[in-house]
C-alpha cells in the first residue's frame, strides 16, 4: 500500500525522529553509485518494516535523465537535465528542502545520439568525497564542487570519443585520483586540483563505473570498456590483465562484480554473461551463457547467487555454476539493491518493491508505485538512514520509506 504525504517541513521531520526513536536504524552512507562498497550493496538494517506500506516523503523536479542519488553528510545530490542546462541538486536527505544547485550549459544529447528509447540528459551519479563532489556530464564535463555550497573549484573536459550515448560511468575516487570511464581503459585526475595524471588515449570507452580492487597489494581498477574488461594500475593507468567483450553497440554498461579472485560480467542485447578468473592473462570463462543479460543496471551479489534483471525480467543465478534459479517478468527493465538480506526493486513503471534476496523463490514483502505510472524507471534507487530514494526519467524524484 503507498500513503503520499503532504505534510508541513516539521511534521515530517518529526515523523522522522519518532520513527528512529522507535526502529533501531543502522544507518549507512550511499555516497556515489552502487554505494561505497561498489556492490549495489548496503550494509543498513532496520530500514524495513512489512507492515507499514510504503510512504512517499517528499517530491522534487530534477529535470530529465537518468542519474542517481548519492547521500552524504545528511544531504542527498543528483543531476538533471531541462531548458539547455545540466544541473546538480543538493538537497537536504530528510525533508528534501533545497540548499543549493548549479547549472552549466548542456545539450540533452550528444551528436547523432538515439533518443527515440529514452528522454536524454546526464547519466552519471555524483560522487561524494569529504567536502568535494565529482560529476561527469554525458559530454564528458568532469566538475569539483564543493559539497557545502556547490561552489566550483575545478572543471575539465574529456577529451576522448563519445560513446554512442555519451559518457555514463560515475567518477571513482581512489586516494588522490578520481578516475572515470573515458578512453581505451580510463583517464585519471588528481583529485585536488584537477590535473591529468594519466589517459589511455582518445578512443570510444564502455558505460560503466570503475570498481575498485587490491592486486599485489597496490590499488587497481577494473573498467568495463567498450569491447573488453580490463584491469589497470590506479596510479599509472597500466593495463595488468584483459579479456575481451564484445556488445552491440559498445553498450557494456553494467559495473563488473568482483567474487573471490573471479570476475562476473554481464551485458545486454541477447549477449549474456559469464564468470572470468582474474590470476589468468589470457583467460577463459570459467563459464558463460545467457541466463543474466544486465543491459543497464547491473547485479548484486549474496551467498553465491546473483539478483539482477535480465533484459526484461528479473533474474536468480547461481554465481558458480551460471545456472539460473528463477525468474519474474512482472517488472519490466527495472533496476535494484539490497541491504539486509532484502531487494529493493524499482520497475520500469515506478513501481517500488522489497523482496527476500533468495535463490528459493521471488515473493514480495511490500509494494507501491511510488513514480508515475508509464513513466521510464531505468535508474537504480539508494537507500540511507531509512530512506529510499528513486527518479524516473521525466525527472520526478521521490524521497520514501517502508518502515513507520
Amino acid at each position: 500500500m503507498l500513503k503520499r504525504t503532504r505534510l508541513s517541513l516539521s511534521v515530517i521531520v518529526l515523523a522522522i525522529l519518532v520513527s528512529s526513536a522507535l526502529v533501531a536504524v543502522q544507518a549507512a552512507e550511499w555516497t556515489m553509485y552502487r554505494g561505497p562498497d561498489h556492490t549495489g550493496i548496503s550494509k543498513e538494517t532496520g530500514w524495513f518494516d512489512a507492515s507499514a506500506g510504503m510512504t512517499v516523503l517528499w517530491e522534487k523536479k530534477i529535470g530529465t535523465g537518468y542519474s542517481s542519488i548519492s547521500i552524504g553528510g545528511g544531504r542527498a545530490f543528483t543531476m538533471g537535465h531541462d531548458s539547455g542546462k545540466d544541473t546538480v541538486f543538493c538537497f537536504d536527505a530528510k525533508t528534501g528542502k533545497d540548499v543549493w544547485k548549479f547549472s552549466y550549459a548542456a545539450k540533452p544529447s550528444v551528436p547523432k545520439e538515439y533518443m527515440g528509447g529514452h528522454k536524454g540528459g546526464p547519466y552519471a551519479t555524483p560522487t561524494i568525497d569529504g567536502d568535494c563532489v565529482y560529476t561527469m556530464s554525458k559530454h564528458g564535463d568532469i566538475y569539483c564542487l564543493s559539497a557545502d555550497k556547490g561552489e566550483v573549484k575545478w572543471n575539465k573536459k574529456i577529451k576522448s570519443k563519445y560513446p554512442k550515448w555519451g559518457f555514463s560511468g560515475s567518477p571513482l575516487v581512489v586516494g588522490d585520483l578520481v578516475i572515470v570511464n573515458a578512453g581505451a581503459a580510463g583517464t585519471a585526475f588528481n583529485k585536488t586540483t584537477g590535473k591529468m595524471v594519466w589517459s589511455s588515449g582518445a578512443s570510444v570507452p564502455g558505460y560503466s563505473t570503475p570498481v575498485p580492487i587490491q592486486r599485489d597489494g597496490k590499488p587497481h581498477v577494473i573498467l568495463f570498456t567498450a569491447n573488453t574488461v580490463a584491469i589497470v594500475t590506479a596510479a599509472e593507468g597500466k593495463k595488468v590483465w584483459s579479456a575481451p567483450w564484445k556488445t552491440k553497440y559498445d553498450v557494456n554498461a553494467a559495473d563488473p562484480i568482483v567474487c573471490g579472485d573471479n570476475i562476473f560480467i554481464a551485458s545486454g542485447y541477447n549477449t549474456g554473461c559469464c564468470l572470468l578468473p582474474m590470476g589468468k592473462n589470457s583467460p577463459d570463462p570459467i563459464w558463460r551463457n545467457k541466463n543474466m543479460k544486465n543491459h543497464m543496471s547491473g547485479s548484486v551479489l549474496l551467498d553465491g547467487y546473483l539478483y539482477g534483471f535480465d533484459e526484461k525480467q528479473l533474474a536468480c543465478v547461481d554465481i558458480k555454476t551460471g545456472k539460473q534459479k528463477w525468474t519474474e517478468g512482472s517488472l519490466g527493465k527495472g533496476s535494484l539493491m539490497m541491504a539486509d538480506g532484502k531487494l529493493i526493486i524499482l520497475s520500469e513503471k515506478g513501481k517500488l518493491v522489497i523482496a527476500p534476496a533468495s535463490p528459493d523463490g521471488y515473493k514480495e514483502l511490500s509494494s507501491g508505485v511510488i513514480l508515475k505510472a508509464g513513466t521510464q524507471c531505468w535508474t537504480m534507487p539508494a537507500l540511507s538512514d531509512g530512506l529510499i530514494y528513486a527518479r524516473n526519467s521525466a525527472g520526478d524524484m521521490v524521497c520514501a520509506k517502508a518502515t513507520k
